[in-house]
């Protein structure tokens, strides 16, 4: 039980660390664009869907960590809200214009959730 504790921890703190970038990316890169034309490059759209791609498996794997009752479901909505509101900024075309603002809500549910399961888990 302890190994899978520990898995977990883990899987929590990657979560926590890839919302992050994804925090990073879309509030500080439109800083350092204005400042410096060639970080634009680095403004792709392929950016947004790796960091998706990259967040899912972990999120996804909370509920099936969790023990069942209240607190899975909670989780369970708090991961798919955010991971849809991830989705929805990288890969849906007609929500392009809320691109930023969803990826940043998105990350910010998941960190969050993340967060809250990395510190009940480690006591």
């Amino acid at each position: 039980m302890r190994q899978a504790a520990e898995v977990s921890t883990r899987a929590d703190a990657f979560a926590v660390s890839i919302s992050g970038l994804c925090l990073l990316h879309c509030l500080a890169l439109p800083v350092f664009a204005s400042l410096i034309p060639m970080v634009g490059i680095l403004e792709q759209e392929w950016a947004h869907k790796v960091l998706v791609l990259a967040a899912a498996p972990v999120s996804l794997s909370v509920p099936l960590t969790c023990h069942p009752g209240a607190e899975r479901r909670v989780l369970s909505a708090l991961i798919a809200t955010g991971l849809l509101l991830l989705v929805a900024g990288a890969f849906v075309e007609a929500f392009e214009a809320f691109e930023t603002h969803l990826t940043v809500a998105g990350a910010l549910i998941l960190a969050a959730t993340h967060t809250y399961r990395w510190r009940t888990h480690s006591r």
